[in-house]
C-alpha cells in the first residue's frame, strides 16, 4: 500500500518553521493534484500549500495555530494507486464468498445460463422540484470575510442590510452602516442579549501582531506628543488639485503629510532611524522608507513606500493605493513589508481626537494624524471658521528627547499650515 508524505517545503529564505493558519481538507477527504490543502504563515507572509498528488488524506500534521518545521510532515496521502489496490483487496473476499455460496447451493450440477433480454427498466419518477428560495433568503446571501462576519455578529448587524459597492462587504462598509444605517442611523437591538462565552485561539496574523506589539511595549519606553494644526489652507489646496486631477488618483491628506514629513526629517535625523537593541547601535537613515499602517481583514500590516522623499503627491497617492490594495487582497510581497525607517498611521474616516500609536520596532518614531474638525477660532478680534487636526507622534525615549519631538512637530506644522512651502525649493 503506497502512502505519500507531503513535507513542508522551504517557503521563505531563512524560515525554520511556519504556522498552520487554515486547513482546507480533513482526514478522509478525497483530494486532487494541485488542490489547495492548507495556508501556512511565516513571519513575512501567508503561503497557500497545494498537494503534489491525488488521493485520500489519511493524516494531518496538527491543528490550526500549530507550528510545523521546514521539512517535517505536513500531510500523508494514500495515493490513487494505493486506493485502487486497497479497494480491490477489500472486494476479493466478498467475490470469493459469493462464488462459494453458489457452488454450495448447486452441488454437482453444471450451471446453465439462459440468455434472455433484460427487462425494460421501469420509468423513473419525475423529480420533485425544490421550492425556490424566498426573495428574502436570496437577499441574505452576501460575501464577506470571516473577520467582517464575526464583527457584524458581535454588533448584532444583519449583513444583508449593509450597502456596499464591491463584491465583498468590507470593514469600511460596516463602519458606514454603523454611522448612517439605512438613513436612520444604527440602533442596537431592543432587548439586550447575553452571548455565550467564546474562546478564540490567537493564531496567524493576530498572533504576529500580538507578539510584535508586546515586544515593542516591553522594549521601548514610549512617549507621545500631540499638537493642533490648522489645515484650512491645505484642505483648500487639496480640493483644487482634486478638481483638476484628470486621470490621476484622488488625493487624500496622506500624500501631503508624507511630503511634509520627508521635507522636515533631514533636520531631525534622530527620528528617521532604527535602534538595534542587542548591538546598542542607532542607524540614522538618509533616505525615507515610509511605513504605512494598513488595516486588513486579517489584521494590521505595514507596507513600506520606498524612497518616499523622491516622490510628489501624485506619485505617493498612486503608491499608497497600490500597496493598500495589495495588502488587503493578500497579494503584498514580503519585501514590501520590510525595511521601514519611520511609520505613519491613520484611522481614516474613524478619526479620533488624539492617538498614542505604538512604535513599529525597531523604528524609533511613528506619526498619527487624527480627525479633521471644523471649529470657530479667533483671528485677531474676528471669529472665523477653521479646519483643525490634531497630530500625534510617539517616540522611543532612549533615542528621541521630548524637546526634539515637539520641535519636529512644530516644523511639520509650519509646512502644513502654509502648504505652498511643500512645493517650494
Amino acid at each position: 500500500m503506497a502512502r505519500f508524505t507531503f513535507r513542508l517545503p522551504d517557503i521563505g529564505e531563512g524560515i525554520a518553521e511556519a504556522e498552520i493558519v487554515a486547513w482546507h481538507v480533513k482526514v478522509g477527504d478525497r483530494i486532487e493534484e494541485d488542490q489547495q490543502v492548507a495556508d501556512m504563515m511565516t513571519d513575512k507572509a501567508t503561503v497557500e500549500m497545494e498537494s503534489p498528488v491525488s488521493g485520500v488524506v489519511v493524516e494531518l500534521a496538527g491543528e490550526v495555530g500549530d507550528q510545523v518545521a521546514i521539512g517535517a510532515s505536513l500531510m500523508v496521502v494514500e495515493t490513487d494507486e494505493a486506493v485502487a489496490e486497497e479497494a480491490a483487496a477489500e472486494a476479493a473476499p466478498v467475490a470469493a464468498a459469493v462464488e462459494e455460496q453458489v457452488e454450495a447451493e448447486t452441488p454437482g450440477v453444471p450451471e446453465v445460463v439462459e440468455e434472455t433480454a433484460p427487462p425494460a427498466p421501469a420509468p423513473a419518477p419525475a423529480p420533485v422540484p425544490a421550492p425556490a428560495p424566498a426573495p428574502a433568503e436570496q437577499a441574505r446571501h452576501v460575501l464577506a470575510s470571516p473577520a467582517v462576519r464575526a464583527r457584524a455578529k458581535d454588533l448584532g448587524v444583519d449583513l444583508a442590510e449593509v450597502k456596499h459597492d464591491g463584491q465583498h462587504i468590507r470593514h469600511a462598509d460596516l463602519d458606514a452602516y454603523l454611522r448612517y444605517g439605512s438613513g436612520q442611523g444604527y440602533h442596537a437591538p431592543h432587548a439586550s442579549r447575553a452571548r455565550e462565552d467564546e474562546a478564540v485561539k490567537v493564531i496567524g496574523m493576530r498572533r504576529r501582531i500580538a507578539e510584535n506589539m508586546a515586544a515593542a511595549k516591553r522594549a521601548i519606553p514610549h512617549f507621545t506628543y500631540v499638537d493642533e494644526i490648522d489645515v484650512t489652507a491645505l484642505e483648500a489646496m487639496r480640493a483644487d488639485l482634486n478638481a483638476n486631477r484628470g486621470s490621476r488618483p484622488k488625493l487624500t491628506m496622506l500624500p501631503f503629510l508624507i511630503v511634509a514629513i520627508c521635507r522636515t526629517l533631514p533636520d531631525f535625523p534622530m527620528l528617521n532611524a532604527r535602534y538595534d537593541d542587542e548591538g546598542g547601535v542607532v542607524t540614522r537613515h538618509g533616505r525615507v522608507h515610509m511605513g504605512m499602517a494598513t488595516q486588513t481583514d486579517a489584521g494590521l500590516t505595514v507596507p513600506v513606500i520606498r524612497d518616499a522623499q523622491d516622490m510628489n503627491v501624485w506619485q505617493l497617492a498612486s503608491e499608497i493605493g497600490r500597496l493598500a490594495e495589495a495588502a488587503r487582497t493578500g497579494k503584498i510581497k514580503s519585501e514590501e513589508l520590510q525595511g521601514g525607517t519611520i511609520t505613519i498611521t491613520s484611522l481614516g474616516p474613524l478619526g479620533g481626537i488624539a492617538t498614542t500609536p505604538v512604535i513599529n520596532r525597531p523604528e524609533v518614531a511613528i506619526i498619527g494624524p487624527n480627525k479633521i474638525v471644523e471649529r470657530p477660532v479667533f483671528v485677531g478680534d474676528d471669529i472665523v471658521r477653521a479646519k483643525l487636526m490634531n497630530l500625534s507622534i510617539s517616540c522611543d525615549h532612549r533615542v528621541v528627547d521630548g524637546w526634539d519631538a515637539a520641535s519636529y512637530v512644530q516644523a511639520l506644522r509650519k509646512l502644513l499650515e502654509t502648504p505652498v512651502l511643500l512645493f517650494a525649493d
